[in-house]
Parts: C-alpha cells; sequence; structure tokens
C-alpha cells in the first residue's frame, strides 16, 4: 500500500487542475487583482449555493468573524460565549474586539459547544455565542437560536470546517444572525491561499462588516470609519468560483469515507466513531475518533504509512495566550479528556475504498 496523506491536495485537484490554471491566467492576464468581477461573481455564486441575499469574501477566517461581531457593535465591557475547543481564531476575533471571551465545555456527546453550559454562563454582559460546527458537525441549532433568543443574544455561525453542512435541511451559516467561513487550504472549499467570506442576517451589519473589511468604505476614497484591510483577493475568488463547483460532490465523498470508517471500525471496543446528531447531515472536514493509546496507535499507523492529525492537542483554556483568564487545567475536563485521546483519521474525497479498509485493518491489528 501507498502512503496515505490526510489530506492529499493534488490528487483531488487533478480532475479540475486545467480549469484551475484558466482561471489563475484570466485574472493575470487581466490586471485586476483586487476586487472586480471574479469577487462579484464568486460572492454571487457562493450566495446562491448557500440560499442568502447577503455575502462577502474577506482576508480569513479570522478576520470575518472579527468583522461580524464589530458590525453587531461588540467591544469593551461586553462578553461573547464560545467553545474552548476550536481554533484560537474564533477566540481571538472576539479579544480583538475588546470584549471578553467566556468559555464552555464541549457536550458529553460530541465534540461542540454544551449548550446547557452556556445558557449557566449568560449574563448581563453577554452579548452574542459563537457556535462552531466543529469538525464539520452541525450544532444543534433549534436550542442555541433558542437559547439566543430567549435572552436577546446574537447567534454567530463558525463554519470553517462545515461549508455544506445541514441542521433540519438547512445549510449552516444561514440560520444565525450571522455565518463565517474560511477558505484555508485543507477546508472543503479550500483555496490557494487564505481566504473567508461573511454572510449577515441584517442589512446594516452586513454593510458595516463588508465596508469595516475594506477600511470602512464603498468607494475609494469615502471613509466612513476605520476598518481594516480583510479582502478577499480576485485570484482567490476566481480559483474558489471552480472549487465551489464540486464543493457538493467533495462532500459527498467525505461522507461515503466516513461511513466506509463506521463499517470497517465497527466492533473494536477501543475505537469510538463520531456520533452523528439527529436531523444533521455532517460533512466531515475531518473524521475524528476517540482511542486509548492515541500516541501508540498514531506512531504504529505512521509507521505502515498512514498520515494521522490531532485537532487539537489542547484545549484553549490551557494555552498560554488564555492564562489571564486563570481557567488552566481542570476547568473544561470533557475539552480537556479529548485532547488527550482523540485522532484524526485520513479523509478526503479522493481516498478510496481500498486505502480506507487499509487503515481500519490496521487500527484493528493493533488493537489486537
Amino acid at each position: 500500500m501507498n502512503k496515505i496523506l490526510f489530506l492529499d491536495l493534488l490528487k483531488m485537484h487533478e480532475p479540475i487542475r486545467k480549469e484551475l490554471h484558466d482561471a489563475a491566467i484570466k485574472v493575470i492576464d487581466s490586471g485586476h487583482y483586487i476586487g472586480g468581477e471574479e469577487l462579484k461573481a464568486f460572492e454571487k455564486e457562493m450566495g446562491a449555493w448557500l440560499g442568502v441575499q447577503n455575502l462577502c469574501g474577506c482576508a480569513c477566517g479570522t478576520s470575518a468573524i472579527f468583522a461580524v461581531l464589530k458590525a453587531m457593535g461588540i467591544g469593551a465591557g461586553d462578553e461573547v460565549i464560545t467553545t474552548v475547543h476550536t481554533a484560537i481564531a474564533t477566540a481571538e476575533a472576539i479579544t480583538l474586539t475588546g470584549a471578553q471571551v467566556v468559555f464552555c465545555d464541549i457536550s458529553a456527546d460530541g465534540f461542540n459547544l454544551d449548550l446547557d453550559e452556556v445558557e449557566k454562563k449568560i449574563n448581563s454582559k453577554t452579548k452574542a455565542i459563537i457556535a462552531v460546527h466543529l469538525y464539520g458537525q452541525p450544532v444543534d441549532m433549534d436550542r442555541a437560536l433558542a437559547i439566543a433568543k430567549k435572552h436577546k443574544l446574537f447567534l454567530i455561525e463558525d463554519c470553517a470546517q462545515a461549508q455544506g453542512a445541514k441542521y433540519k435541511g438547512k445549510k449552516v451559516g444561514t440560520m444565525g444572525d450571522a455565518g463565517t467561513f474560511s477558505f484555508f487550504p485543507s477546508k472543503n472549499l479550500g483555496g490557494f491561499g487564505d481566504g473567508g467570506a461573511i454572510t449577515v442576517k441584517d442589512p446594516a451589519q452586513f454593510r458595516f462588516a463588508k465596508m469595516f473589511s475594506n477600511h470602512g468604505r464603498e468607494s475609494k476614497y469615502d471613509h466612513e470609519f476605520e476598518g481594516i484591510n480583510s479582502r478577499l483577493d480576485a485570484l482567490q475568488a476566481a480559483l474558489l468560483r471552480v472549487c465551489l463547483k464540486k464543493l457538493d460532490e467533495w462532500n459527498m465523498g467525505r461522507r461515503q469515507v466516513a461511513a466506509w470508517y463506521n463499517e470497517g471500525l465497527k466492533g473494536i471496543a477501543q475505537v469510538k466513531t463520531p456520533k452523528v446528531l439527529p436531523d444533521t447531515e455532517p460533512v466531515y472536514h475531518l473524521y475524528v475518533v476517540i482511542v486509548p493509546d492515541r500516541e501508540a496507535l498514531a506512531k504504529h499507523l505512521k509507521e505502515k504509512g498512514i498520515e494521522t492529525g490531532v485537532h487539537y492537542p489542547c484545549s484553549l483554556n490551557v494555552q498560554p495566550a488564555y492564562a489571564h483568564l486563570k481557567q488552566g487545567k481542570g476547568h473544561f475536563p470533557r475539552a480537556e479528556k479529548a485532547c488527550e485521546t482523540m485522532l484524526s483519521l485520513p479523509v478526503s474525497p479522493s481516498l478510496t475504498k481500498v486505502e480506507i479498509d487499509y487503515v481500519c485493518e490496521e487500527v484493528r491489528k493493533f488493537y489486537k
């Protein structure tokens, strides 16, 4: 068996290689590299794919969250609740506004935000909740929306790992007050560098977020307020337009890979496979299992030519960046335990059943 990469982007992009090259050359030959028709076309096409009226590209998923929070008027003295088990981008965007990040543990039956804990931590300073659809598994949106409505809070969906995932037939990013997306190359809709997008239901907030991402302006020299430089380049937009056409097919491929894993790992008592919540359609940005002897298993698989990953090796409360919160080890036991026992197996729409069977066979051999 050849080496099984964790994510083989070259193999995944091979069928659309010519389209990607043609799109890149078109932009290079146009002489227009910031904004322009390619960006407008991508925003229109992704908005239509999501089923939303308002969508704008931006430089990355972090700045997408930052711009949305600023548009909602969130700043110093406010608190925003989110999960302690996520990429730091979710939390640092909150801190960038001057607001305080409030962490919650993960649920007992998965890796997403514990909504019971969220409700307990709401107070008069709380202004918003950021629900992260982690690993491509949707959050219980009925419950999240109900909590936000009850306490008059904004609900932001961090969809960085979940482009195309559905909750009760609705795509994530379309149910809360805003949705944010990342196009980091490894994402389900990955670009060829950094990139992101924003969708906001309130037209005034959307206008602010879009302007904020472009130095607080709509026209070149008319700056209504100070913003940041967080634009999606024309080249990225053009390449993402090509990839967007393949996204539904790629997500279907990821679900097929997950189904092969579910079958192949069945009956191995030591391996806990991902739980799918009712009424959801995940897109398996990652396929994460809970196992004992995680490091030894990863070493065994590496020796057999199988790449794995750990997402994430530690929860945010124990990161030095959040030492000031004084919520070190022991404050979020479920997330901390998960960080010690989780392992991400290779997942890509280009993987074959033979390759997945081989991974499962080696996992089975290890635990025998």
